[in-house]
């Protein structure tokens, strides 16, 4: 009975598992979509805990089990109530390189339990060799991703600079591949434990190296890669422990990890080939003299720039990692709503890649209560640019750099941008002229529809509401 009844619990978990990625595709419904899959988890935590059984015997050693529970939920829940918006995405890499740690250290132990059994003369080679490949997979996969997500925390934060040299892509295939070849000596030959811990020094390295020369302005593909290694190492560990709700959850995560990839590779225009050998995104052109080579920016006053928003009929605001650092999303806010009062119709530009992680921007926006409706996909919104009066970029800047569509020399050329300069008037709050994350000069400053308003996102929207609230 009790085993049914896990089977149950483990049942419904999948089935919330499913739902809840459903829901995280569409913004009105992800928060709820969170809600579900976790109450999901935890059924099938407390499942796991109270009902699982093995040769008659549940589990024990309670203490352990449930201090561990508290230690890790205290953590994760002040990490999660304190992170400022701007260090979601390392917190998301952190953690996601703790469940790609998780994964290597099963492998560990079960094959230590499983090198015991050899030694005693319990079991055949030939009856542990499968499990003996998943051990390696779950180990080598959950080891790159616990490296490589620690190097891409630390490149988010700016504690970890871009670093390459030649030929570093060959030496990283090579690393990889001799793992993979001590990984099919152990799987034929599981009496050797010294090749698991070599296989964890290399792909450790391996890790590393991979992500290390990825400039800036690609890491959210590498965080969705990183986070289908950690789930397809999370299956792994389902497939070890013959743990259906382990294997649908990891399954599910890898899947949509994958997906997200390929997904963000478009939105860069990068190929999944370049992903995968660490390549792409580490060379850089140094920033063009924008004002000896493209012409001089001309900038606009807060009373000009509320006047002209005042008097539009529809606004387009694109907001950037910029808007995230001044954490200006709630006055961003008000300046819609401002503006709505006076009749303008305001609507929100995202674009696929803008912040440090897939949908950052959203996710900000949902913190200020900004409408879902209001929140237009990149592919969309450059369908409505030519029909805007007035286009606001709050902190964007790569995303709407048309050098991507009209200069085959720039390193993000054929990236798919937000067509901005289709619009009739072009406003851009920026602190400075100083390059974007890609490290290269913006085309689109120095049109002659685009005025510059310098400042702090907060402090510049703050002042417009007070300035369009006067006209």
């Amino acid at each position: 009975m009790e085993l049914n009844l896990l089977t149950l619990c483990y049942l419904i978990a999948s089935i919330t598992f499913i739902l809840g990625l459903k829901m995280l595709s569409n913004p009105a419904t992800a928060r709820k979509g969170n809600l579900v899959a976790a109450a999901g988890m935890t059924i099938a935590i407390a499942g796991t805990i109270f009902l699982y059984e093995q040769d008659g015997e549940k589990l024990h050693n309670y203490a352990w089990i449930f201090g561990g529970l508290a230690i890790g939920g205290i953590i994760g829940t002040l990490a999660a109530r304190k992170v400022k918006m701007t260090a979601m995405p390392e917190m998301v890499s952190l953690f996601n390189g703790m469940g790609g740690a998780c994964a290597a250290l099963i492998s560990l132990v079960e094959f230590n339990h499983l090198s015991k059994q050899l030694a005693a003369n319990e079991v055949e080679i030939s009856a542990v060799q499968p499990t003996v490949l998943i051990i390696v997979l779950g180990l080598l996969i959950g080891s790159v991703s616990f490296a490589g997500s620690m190097v891409a925390w630390g490149k988010l934060n700016g504690r970890v600079k871009d670093f390459s040299f030649t030929g570093q892509n060959i030496l990283n295939l090579l690393i990889l591949l001799v793992a993979i070849v001590a990984g099919v000596i152990l799987v034929l030959n599981p009496g050797q434990p010294l090749l698991l811990y070599a296989i964890l020094g290399l792909a450790l390295i391996y890790g590393v190296m991979f992500v290390m020369p990825i400039g800036g302005a690609d890491m959210p593909v590498v965080i969705s890669l990183l986070n289908s290694f950690t789930g397809v190492a999370a299956a792994c560990g389902g497939f070890l422990y013959d743990n259906k709700v382990m294997l649908t959850g990891g399954i599910l995560v890898g899947a949509a990890g994958t997906l997200l990839t390929i997904l963000m590779c478009k939105a860069m225009n990068r190929s999944l080939q370049n992903v995968l050998i660490g390549s792409f995104g580490g060379h850089k052109t140094a920033a063009v003299a924008g004002g000896k080579q493209q012409g001089a920016y001309k900038e606009i006053s807060l009373s000009d720039a509320a006047m002209v928003m005042s008097y539009a009929n529809k606004v387009m605001v694109v907001p950037g990692y910029g808007l995230a650092v001044a954490q200006a999303q709630h006055v961003c806010h008000e300046l819609e709503k401002i503006l709505e009062e006076k009749g303008v119709e305001v609507k929100y530009a995202i674009h696929p890649v803008a912040g440090r992680m897939p949908g950052h921007m959203n996710v900000l926006l949902a913190e200020a209560d900004v409408s879902y409706d209001k929140l237009m996909e990149m592919e969309h919104a450059n369908d409505e640019f030519k029909t805007c009066d007035v286009v606001l970029i709050l902190g964007a800047n790569d995303v709407v750099n048309p050098a991507a569509k009209n200069d085959p020399a720039s390193p993000i050329y054929g990236m798919p941008i937000l067509e901005v300069e289709l619009a009739k008037t072009v406003i851009v709050n920026k602190r400075s002229m100083k390059p974007g994350y890609a490290g290269i000069e913006n085309d689109l400053f120095f049109q002659p529809k685009t005025s510059m308003l310098f400042g702090d996102a907060k402090k510049v929207l703050q002042d417009l509401c007070a300035e369009v609230k006067t006209v």
